[in-house]
């Protein structure tokens, strides 16, 4: 079952509509709510956070936030940007916020991305993830009642049905318009090739990771590499295959102005160079490295 919930429960302040403040987005009986500080969605200090934490924390906000329809209580919070530089403020700001987030059990879905952007993507990604929860929830047997001989149902992401251009493929991948765009693009001769190829990995001690990369000049490539961070919290989906998917749509916002990318892409020798060095880090992954076959030479 994909359900976070928290027994810190109590701790977490119903979210109403307010002036000029109403929800952007209802769906699945859940309301959700654009940017919040997260010192609005907790009730004060909690047990085992210091003064300076909750100071520092309750100032920073997330770009959604997930309601329960009935009561409004936060169930989920979702916030999409570029990483923090390491040592920096705002990283230091972030782990005040893990902290508070952790001793309140608000679960969190961080995407991180140099290029998607909350105000442009962060709709659909939201979107997309109650929809995968629910489709979860629905097709996931109750506690103790697994039957090993029945079969597996259709995962969320492998649902097969018509595209928006027309063909058929699976209708639940979000990168789907990006890759249209790619084939697009080659045809009009703005690519030299149109498939957008990527892989994922699951580190043992930090996030999922999905790269996504489009040949635009011979021996040219534009990259986009997406982390994302679920902190009590599941997707509905697999998060390594939401991460690539996502890395597609930042190559798909880029496309918008391929011309404009030259300046910013990787060489396909460097990028072969990045995928072994990705390979040797194997024994760092939840899972191994399941893309040998991206490695050239």
């Amino acid at each position: 079952m994909t359900r976070t919930g928290s027994d810190h429960g109590s701790l977490l302040r119903p979210v109403a509509a307010s002036t000029g403040r109403a929800p952007v987005l209802t769906r699945a009986g859940q309301v959700v709510f654009g940017p919040r500080r997260l010192g609005e969605l907790v009730h004060g200090r909690p047990p085992g956070v210091t003064g300076h934490q909750w100071n520092s924390a309750g100032r920073e906000g997330f770009d959604h936030v997930v309601c329960a329809g009935d009561s409004g209580r936060p169930l989920f919070v979702v916030e999409i940007g570029p990483p923090a530089p390491a040592g920096s403020a705002a990283q230091r700001a972030e782990r005040m916020k893990n902290a508070v987030c952790a001793a309140v059990g608000l679960p969190v879905l961080r995407i991180v991305s140099p290029t998607l952007r909350a105000a442009d993507h962060g709709r659909r990604i939201v979107e997309y993830v109650i929809d995968a929860r629910a489709y979860a929830d629905a097709v996931s047997p109750p506690p103790g009642q697994d039957d090993p001989a029945e079969a597996m149902p259709v995962q969320f992401r492998e649902i097969v049905g018509r595209l928006p251009d027309g063909r058929s493929g699976h209708v639940n991948d979000l990168g789907a318009l990006a890759r249209a765009a790619a084939v697009e693009a080659y045809v009009s001769r703005r690519l030299v090739d149109p498939i957008v190829r990527g892989l994922h990995v699951r580190w043992t001690d930090g996030p999922v990771e999905g790269w996504s990369w489009v040949e635009v000049r011979p021996g040219r490539c534009l990259v986009e590499r997406v982390q994302v961070v679920q902190q009590r919290f599941s997707c509905g989906v697999d998060a390594g295959r939401l991460a690539e998917d996502l890395a597609a749509v930042a190559v798909g916002e880029r496309l918008r102005d391929v011309e404009a990318a030259g300046p910013d892409l990787v060489a396909r020798d460097e990028l072969d160079r990045d995928i072994r060095r990705l390979r040797e880090r194997r024994d760092e992954m939840r899972d191994g490295f399941a893309f040998d076959h991206l490695c050239a030479g």
